[in-house]
């Protein structure tokens, strides 16, 4: 069983913002900007590869409804998943990470020369 199923069936404790049947939502323990949300399903999906569309049309909703409860709609927040390793993703479950909360930076990819990555 993965992490993140364990703490969907509440094994491993979580600061929890908001759940509801499908969806669950809590605070990253590894902050990137000063709300920093994890949304995930509640069915086990490995990533935004296998995920079929109608999850993802009520998992948009979710996610702004998030944006709205953390007041992130109006000054703006970024939305990111992260798919495979080359993606960066460490947990093997679909999740979102929602940051905002203040003016957000691309500093991994400020300084890059296109040429590095071919």
């Amino acid at each position: 069983m993965c992490l993140f199923c364990k703490i969907i069936n509440k094994e491993i404790p979580s600061n929890i913002i908001l759940e509801n049947e499908e969806f669950l939502a809590f605070h990253d323990i590894n902050p990137k900007a000063p709300v920093h949300i994890l949304a995930i399903p509640k069915i086990h999906v490995d990533s935004f590869n296998e995920v079929n569309p109608e999850l993802m049309a009520s998992m948009t909703k979710f996610i702004q409804n998030i944006a709205v409860e953390f007041q992130l709609d109006e000054s703006g927040y970024r939305v990111i998943t992260n798919i495979g390793e080359n993606g960066g993703q460490e947990v093997k479950h679909l999740h979102f990470h929602i940051l905002g909360g203040a003016k957000l930076k691309w500093e991994h990819f400020s300084d890059a020369n296109p040429q590095d990555f071919l």
